[in-house]
């Protein structure tokens, strides 16, 4: 008796536990899966994830070189717009998600794929981030999320499930029973949550941050450095390539213990989540870009904010005002690198328990929020404005 597969679909693939479970559990219901990887400028092992993507049961693998419209579309205007979240986060996860989600919808036609699956939790803010770009690049495709349907999470209510799950299927992973706090890595930042980390009484292991020295073991001596602006943009002599200004500033930042942050921050969908986070070269950017605003900016510009929908109309209307409001950003600026310098329920925002969250719910509150951009996309899409080749005021596609 042949089967018949139930569709073809593209899953964002980091290589991790999750997403390399959700790819053999897709397989497991009847799916034909593709993986994607977009190298975002995370250290990766991106041959070897590809070989276990392979070795899971993936028809296709696809690596994308994401790295340069990430600095150029996302961070560098994120940095103009000084973008930070609840006066603390620097948003490295979320700036990074555009570019990848525009990614997986160009592979996903040309694969001819039915659906587009992540691995985002059902009560955190990435599968609204994700699902809503899909949405607003092509309002027809249909999103398997995992994570909200009840026949995965009641099977792998937490880690602890998933791998054992990995060992059954003789799946690779780095994370262990040991160290079971989850993280996202980019050319921006990394971040940490779950694990023992949802318990906001408990200090960050040492051995857990990966970019950044410990500012207790920083040289005992400053290190001084100058940041020339453009319009607002960094016009380094050294490097002249944005992708190459970025890593210097990161290198730099690393050294010195700089871009560290331990907090309990609002997920969009209401539920609080404690994250770590190590922003290096970011926080060296966004300070120093601060700074020289200080002395040539109006004090009414910084008004508008937009709550991270990147295929919007209102991110549209906001970037499009950008370079008018950094014509007058020039300058140099000095600085100097010297050793880094409530209402929580754990349950609740817990990856390995529901504490009296449904996930399904979830699905609810992005199709409503969908509503709007899906429409907007279609008006695009009519205007021949629309689909993952739109061009944006930063440049057209790589």
């Amino acid at each position: 008796m042949v089967s018949t597969s139930k569709g073809r679909v593209l899953l964002a693939y980091s290589g991790g536990l999750d997403t390399s479970c959700i790819l053999a559990w897709l397989i497991e219901q009847g799916y034909e899966v593709v993986a994607f990887m977009a190298d975002v400028g995370q250290e990766e092992d991106f041959e070897a994830a590809r070989k276990k993507a392979l070795a899971v049961g993936a028809k296709k693998f696809y690596l994308q070189d994401l790295k340069r419209e990430f600095v150029t579309e996302l961070i560098y205007p994120a940095m103009q717009a000084n973008c930070i979240y609840e006066n603390v986060y620097l948003l490295g996860t979320s700036l990074a998600r555009p570019v990848i989600a525009r990614g997986m919808i160009e592979v996903a036609d040309t694969e001819g794929c039915d659906y587009v699956s992540h691995g985002c939790t059902g009560k955190g803010n990435d599968q609204v981030r994700f699902e809503l770009a899909f949405y607003g690049l092509r309002p027809d495709i249909k999103v398997i999320a995992p994570w909200r349907i009840p026949e995965f999470y009641d099977r792998f209510p937490g880690r602890q499930a998933l791998l054992a799950y990995a060992a059954e299927k003789q799946i690779p992973v780095q994370q262990t029973a040991a160290k079971p706090w989850s993280t996202d890595e980019n050319l921006f930042h990394i971040s940490y949550e779950a694990g023992i980390l949802e318990d906001p009484n408990v200090t960050p292991p040492d051995d857990m941050w990966k970019l950044t020295v410990q500012p207790e073991a920083a040289p005992s001596e400053p290190e001084r450095l100058s940041i020339e602006f453009r319009a607002g943009l960094p016009d380094q002599k050294t490097f002249t390539d944005p992708v190459e200004i970025f890593l210097g500033l990161n290198a730099l930042a690393r050294k010195h213990g700089v871009g560290r942050i331990d907090i309990v921050e609002n997920r969009f969908i209401g539920v609080k989540s404690r994250g770590c986070y190590e922003s290096p070269g970011a926080t060296i950017l966004r300070a120093a870009h601060m700074d020289i605003e200080g002395l040539t900016l109006d004090r009414n510009v910084r008004r508008i904010l937009y709550n991270g929908t990147f295929f919007s109309p209102e991110r549209e209307f906001i970037t499009s005002a950008i370079p008018a409001s950094q014509r007058t950003v020039n300058g140099v600026v000095r600085l100097k690198l010297y050793r880094g310098n409530g209402l929580y329920d754990e349950a609740q925002s817990s990856m390995d328990e529901l504490g009296g969250f449904e996930p399904t719910d979830t699905t609810g509150f992005i199709q409503i929020q969908s509503i709007r951009i899906k429409k907007w996309a279609q008006s695009n899409i009519r205007k021949g404005q629309g689909g993952v080749q739109a061009k944006d005021v930063y440049g057209s596609r790589a």
